[in-house]
């Protein structure tokens, strides 16, 4: 993938400038990827239970609203 950016780039007269060139570990890297993709995972569970919640909210709220015109 890297050969492919680094050629496109040199292709269209871009330059690459590398902003963070600390050297890591293969074991860093990997926790780092770990982490990013629990991160992920977990804010994909929040969302999913988020949307359900306010799914139940909306249709009690209906639901009541239906019994107190059904009342009147």
């Amino acid at each position: 993938m890297k050969i492919i950016v680094e050629n496109m780039c040199r292709k269209y007269g871009t330059v690459i400038e590398i902003i963070d060139n600390t050297e890591k570990t293969e074991e860093q890297e990997l926790v780092e990827d770990l982490v990013r993709v629990i991160t992920v995972f977990s804010c994909k569970l929040q969302g999913k239970r988020a949307n359900k919640a306010k799914k139940m909210i909306k249709e009690l709220l209906e639901k009541e609203l239906l019994e107190d015109d059904s009342k009147s």
